[in-house]
């Protein structure tokens, strides 16, 4: 069986999937990455490149054959070459009573101190191993690849994250290579494929979603039902209940016994609790397709409302997390037209666009005194809060903006029991049948054309690609106000 250094990421990324390793080894058919991983990709290559460019003399590995760059690579070793690219380690061994070979190509091998350090490069800008379990398991399995070809433990471990700091992992020996390695063995050698629970979040980003979630789908796997976490699914399953009617009978609404349920949680297990009731209920909901009024909606009358949605890049792609897009729109009895602030792109962008921010929120509040932000989930409230810190509140405005933040999906989850397997606001507004005039969008799409925009030198280019997102911004608007209206037509006729 051939083992790769980079196997962990088949396991961790795009989130730990045990059915994902197995699929691959099979040869199971992938969708193709879509823009976002394009573009990731790319200045990956791009930041890798950069990094090697640092450095005076370096023996360029990457061009050749794996069994020429495995020879070349010990060659230069011997050579106490400088720093080695790409160069190419491989092993064999024994593991789970399979026969084995283990081959890995680190970015970089550096000679100090008569030893060589392996340094990998990594678009990830906030390097923890929790975060990205996925690269620390990949140079962990480099360095017990080294010591294995050349007979030595490599002098370090090291990352080259995104912003260019060196993040050093310390190497400890086999315990972690052998680890991963062990497990990759058994998920590949399986007679079946194994069971992994679907889940919104944890399968968005994955290459296998098309193939997965309508499998799903089709035998009303658990793990569809909204509350239903992956130990959970997973816990019910060792139970015998694999579908959404099976859980039902079983527990007849019988919300006490399921929450006495204990199902793994980390290395330990924790009971459903609370939370029981409410999980009873969207499967419920599920098995019948039909909605349930748990209560009025508790939203505030008023005859106005500003919809408030953010753009952001997520801290492995910038440490500060900014914000490239605040977007906002009065809608109501006065309707007000589309306001955004957009994050310049020097150095002094993300102030740019947090002072625009404030300019616009003014004019909005100028107009409308108490208006209400209406938001989905707390992206925006904890946002907010970073760049009061980062660059002040002038004039407390956004002070104001937070004091009259109101966020609708805990109303959403709190008023209706949906058949829905996510309370995205991208699945809640295709049920309530809203529809958008673009084919392709969402947050990752967003980032994607915000990228693209930054790494651009073309003005005409760069305002395109933000006109598309704002388009996208703008339609998540009038999304969240056509659930708002959906939501306060669930009240009874005399609170309406």
């Amino acid at each position: 069986m051939l083992l790769k250094a980079s196997d962990p990421y088949s396991l961790h990324n795009p989130s730990r999937c045990e059915r994902r390793v197995y699929l691959r080894h099979q040869g199971e058919q992938e969708e193709p990455p879509g823009p976002y991983e394009q573009v990731l990709r790319v200045l990956g290559d791009r930041h890798e490149k950069s990094h090697l460019g640092t450095f005076p003399k370096v023996v360029d590995l990457s061009n050749a054959e794996p069994a020429e760059r495995e020879q070349r690579t010990l060659e230069e070793v011997r050579k106490k070459a400088p720093v080695i690219y790409q160069g190419g380690l491989r092993t064999k061994a024994r593991l789970k009573g399979m026969d084995c070979e283990i081959v890995g190509e680190p970015d970089f091998l550096i000679y100090e101190s008569s030893n060589y350090v392996i340094r990998d490069s990594k678009m990830s800008r906030r390097v923890t191993e929790k975060d990205h379990p996925e690269i620390f398991g990949q140079l962990q399995i480099y360095g017990w690849l080294f010591e294995q070809t050349i007979g030595r433990p490599p002098l370090r471990l090291e990352i080259h994250s995104g912003t260019g700091a060196i993040v050093e992992i310390p190497y400890d020996g086999d315990k972690t290579a052998l680890q991963i390695l062990e497990e990759t063995v058994s998920l590949k050698q399986l007679s079946k494929e194994p069971y992994s629970p679907v889940g919104w979040s944890k399968c968005g980003g994955c290459n296998f979603h098309n193939r997965c979630w309508p499998m799903a789908e089709k035998i009303r796997d658990v793990a569809l039902v909204n509350g239903v976490d992956q130990g959970l699914a997973i816990g019910l399953r060792q139970q015998g209940i694999e579908n959404i009617d099976q859980f039902l009978s079983h527990y007849n609404d019988n919300a006490a016994s399921l929450a006495e349920l204990k199902r793994p949680w980390g290395k330990s297990t924790q009971k459903v609790g609370s939370r029981a009731a409410s999980i009873l209920r969207m499967a419920k909901s599920m098995a019948t397709g039909q909605e349930e009024l748990i209560q009025s909606p508790d939203i505030p009358m008023h005859p106005n409302y500003v919809m408030f949605d953010l753009e952001g890049l997520p801290p492995h792609l910038d440490e500060l997390e900014k914000i490239y897009l605040w977007g906002m729109q009065v809608f109501g009895e006065k309707p007000g037209v589309y306001r955004s602030a957009s994050a310049g792109f020097g150095d002094a962008g993300d102030r740019q666009g947090w002072e625009s921010f404030l300019n616009e929120a003014k004019t909005i509040f100028d107009e409308h005194e108490n208006i209400r932000w209406v938001h989905w989930h707390h992206y925006e409230k904890t946002h907010i809060d970073k760049y009061i810190e980062r660059f002040g509140d002038r004039d407390g405005v956004a002070a104001r903006v937070k004091q009259n933040l109101l966020d609708l999906l805990p109303i959403t989850q709190r008023s209706v029991a949906l058949p829905l397997p996510s309370y995205s606001l991208k699945v809640i507004e295709k049920y309530i049948g809203f529809s958008r005039t673009q084919t392709e969008y969402g947050g990752e799409w967003s980032m994607a054309k915000y990228i693209e925009a930054t790494e651009s030198n073309d003005d005409t280019q760069r305002t395109a690609l933000l006109d598309e997102i704002k388009i996208y911004n703008e339609e998540d608007l009038a999304a969240t106000w056509a659930v708002l209206q959906w939501l306060k037509g669930k009240q009874p006729s005399s609170e309406a």
